[in-house]
């Protein structure tokens, strides 16, 4: 069987892939394909360097839902759908509340919708002016990507509700096969710690539903969803939020505060999701906030966090914060503008890393087993630092022993891993140049074999509407361009962006979430 992240050890504890190599056992349950984000499926057959090019290759259809799409597609392999037999499916979300199940192969009309608002109740999505942000709109209702619990197939979604003048966020878990509520589905999101920190009323910080924005993808780990926070254009007061539920029974377990005596310290990621480990450690990124925690303080902005859940809840294990933490505080460079990737067991003194950037230009290979905390003479501690032509707002993808980055005003990078350090130079760089924010990529290969490097090119943060642009370039040499939707765009162009999209890769076809739609690309025959 061949995975995006084969089974294996660590320590005792055995880790197993959300995706699969063989077609008609693919499934993509989580953002970036695996929990530890590496952003690549190594089950693809149909698609290859050979034939994905204009005269191949290009939109097939279109998905219209009815909302804008920024969680990533999901698809699970052979659903018995209620009453309507056996499909390969995709799951999309919108940003009007609504989750679609379709027919993988003939998506002509949805096998089943739920909407998680109730008008007739009072119950709305929310809009700019609400939340006092422009940067999600029309409306403002399901963001981050749900995660899909494959043996209970059951699909975790993050909602959000205005409700006759009141804020409400719900975690919901649906049945797969019908898009029913389980079984003490939804519970309504609530959270305080003791603090003294923005918002605090008689020492304790409360979660406020108004101001907190999830951003980042839900992330399931030994039957936990854990589910984090930030904010919406900086709106104080708000602090970076974890919290986790028992996937089973939506019984909180667990809650984090990144910033309880302070303020700020979200956890944004460029969407992209938290990451986990084998040993079920979980990691965050925070962005701008206050940072106490090397004197004895429990803030940790700019901070890469290694948070363990325990039977008292969540634990701070191990963290890195950039020595010019202040610097980067005062210039908006949000370390956690950026998300985590995990690279597989490396050869070398640091076996277990972790790689990530943020918007201060400058990106880290971090050790798991040793973070290195804080140390304000420098960041010595990292098994290694780079900097980077433009800001980080997004994840990178590892792939046959390379990490594949496309920073903001940059082109795709490719560096590879030499005995467990990244090379100091991409080995291959493409020639166009993406905008702010860049993209997270993805990767489709088969096996080691006939890689694919696939990106969206969206608009700029303060920029007009403009289509989505999805590129694909050979993993082998990125210097090289395979296809472009706007070289043939009569045909091709997709609906319009919306930012920070990352494509499924799946069985042939591609999926681009955008306003209003999902353009679904393969082979056309």
């Amino acid at each position: 069987m061949l995975c995006g992240d084969l089974p294996h050890k660590l320590g005792s504890v055995l880790v197993l892939t959300a995706v699969c190599a063989t077609p008609a056992l693919a499934q993509i349950t989580t953002a970036q394909y695996d929990n530890a984000r590496t952003g690549a499926y190594t089950g693809e057959r149909e698609l290859t360097p050979r034939n994905v090019n204009p005269a191949q290759f290009g939109r097939k259809l279109v998905i219209q839902v009815d909302g804008d799409v920024y969680a990533q597609v999901l698809y699970m392999p052979g659903v018995a759908v209620a009453g309507k037999g056996t499909h390969d499916v995709v799951l999309i979300a919108t940003e009007h509340n609504s989750v679609y199940e379709f027919d993988a192969a003939n998506p002509a009309k949805p096998l089943w919708r739920v909407n998680l608002s109730n008008p007739a109740s009072g119950a709305t999505t929310l809009l700019p002016r609400d939340v006092q942000c422009p940067f999600i709109r029309p409306e403002v209702g399901i963001t981050p990507t749900p995660v899909i619990d494959p043996a209970s197939k059951t699909i975790y979604v993050l909602a959000r509700t205005k409700e006759r003048g009141s804020y409400v966020q719900r975690l919901h878990a649906l049945d797969v096969t019908s898009g029913a509520e389980r079984r003490g589905s939804p519970v309504e999101i609530e959270a305080s710690v003791p603090g003294t920190g923005d918002g605090a009323v008689n020492g304790i910080v409360s979660f406020d539903p108004l101001r907190e924005n999830p951003r980042a993808a839900l992330l399931l780990v030994n039957g936990k969803i854990i589910i984090a926070w930030a904010s919406s254009c900086d709106v104080r007061p708000f602090h970076g939020w974890v919290m986790a539920y028992d996937a089973r029974t939506l019984a909180q377990v667990g809650v984090f505060n990144a910033t309880p005596d302070g303020n700020e310290g979200g956890i944004w990621q460029g969407d992209a999701g938290l990451a986990a480990d084998a040993e079920g450690r979980i990691y965050a990124a925070t962005g701008n906030g206050t940072f106490d925690a090397s004197s004895g303080g429990h803030d940790y902005g700019d901070s890469i966090l290694q948070l363990t859940l325990g039977p008292r809840g969540f634990v701070v294990t191990d963290y890195f914060t950039p020595f010019n933490q202040k610097a980067l505080e005062k210039d908006d460079g949000d370390l956690g503008s950026g998300g985590p990737m995990l690279l597989p067991d490396q050869p070398g003194a640091h076996r277990h890393l972790l790689f990530m950037g943020g918007k201060g230009q400058e990106v880290y290979l971090i050790d798991r087993d040793r973070m290195g905390r804080f140390n304000p003479r420098g960041n010595s501690a990292a098994a290694q630092t780079g900097k980077t032509p433009g800001m980080v707002m997004g994840a990178a993808s590892f792939w046959n022993g390379h990490v594949f980055t496309l920073w903001s005003s940059d082109v795709i990078r490719d560096f590879a891993m030499q005995g467990g350090l990244l090379s100091r130079k991409p080995v291959a760089m493409g020639t166009h140049v993406f905008t702010d924010p860049g993209a997270t990529p993805t990767i489709s290969s088969n096996g080691s074999r006939d890689g694919i490097v696939w990106v969206i090119e969206t608009r700029t943060w303060n920029g007009s509407d403009r289509p989505a642009v999805l590129h694909a370039y050979d993993a082998a040499n990125v210097a090289r361009e395979l296809y472009s939707s706007e070289q043939r765009s009569g045909r091709d162009r997709a609906g319009d962006a919306v930012r920070f999209a990352i494509p499924t890769v799946v069985n042939g076809r591609v999926y681009v979430g955008a306003k209003g739609q999902v353009d679904v690309y393969g082979l056309l025959r």
